[in-house]
């Protein structure tokens, strides 16, 4: 490593990591608050919010380094937020914080773009360590939580498959459009790959907007993106 690089790399360790809290109960907020606080060396939390709106205006506020998220919230949720946020602030790292240990909630927010995802049984000190590990890149999941993931990422033969709720509601064949569409083909282009006419890919296109309850193809390309089919 270069005296520069050195030199970087000291300035990066020399600040505690900016961490914002979201979860729709506040005694619970106050308690991480209070667990990372035995850690302000190295973590150092910026705000809080108790539903998406408020999560997705503080975080914007905010630009904290890593995000605590809760899965579950009466207006929409973990996987919400990460779809309002991440487009405009890339650099955000999300880490998911929830009781839910269900392959379902896993897959969901980590296809979503969490960076790792822990259970509220975990230690304050273990939590510190998380936040720290997921902001320098790390990937950071409960020990029994990591098998989902790869099973679900993977493609191991015998993995047992994750179910994706929306995904499941595509046939094959929408899913094969909408996986040309994202990747940016025209309408013309999806029809020539899949030797079907423009208008079925039109007619499936419709479908998978009204599926998925998007309005524009943008919109559907995220969603693609975000479930790892582009």
């Amino acid at each position: 490593m270069s005296d520069q690089e050195a030199q970087g790399t000291a300035e990066t360790g020399s600040r505690p990591v900016r961490v914002f809290l979201v979860d729709d109960h506040a005694l619970f907020r106050t308690g991480v608050r209070a667990e990372l606080d035995h850690a302000a060396d190295t973590v150092q939390v910026v705000g809080e919010a108790g539903s998406v709106d408020e999560a997705v205006a503080g975080i914007g506020h905010y630009r904290p380094d890593v995000v605590l998220l809760d899965v579950h919230m009466p207006d929409g949720g973990g996987a919400e937020v990460l779809r309002r946020v991440r487009p405009t602030l890339p650099e955000v790292v999300f880490l998911a914080l929830s009781v839910s240990d269900a392959a379902e909630d896993v897959i969901a927010v980590i296809r979503a773009g969490a960076r790792g995802y822990v259970t509220k049984t975990i230690s304050g000190r273990e939590l510190a360590e998380a936040v720290c590990r997921v902001a320098e890149g790390d990937a950071v999941f409960s020990p029994r939580l990591a098998g989902f993931v790869l099973d679900a990422f993977a493609d191991r033969p015998g993995a047992a498959p994750i179910r994706d709720p929306e995904l499941d509601l595509l046939t094959p064949r929408e899913r094969d459009v909408l996986r040309l569409l994202a990747r940016g083909y025209a309408y013309k282009e999806i029809a020539s790959e899949l030797f079907i006419s423009v208008k079925t890919v039109e007619t499936h296109v419709s479908s998978v907007l009204r599926k998925t309850q998007l309005s524009n193809r943008y919109e559907l390309s995220r969603w693609a993106s975000d479930r790892r089919l582009v």
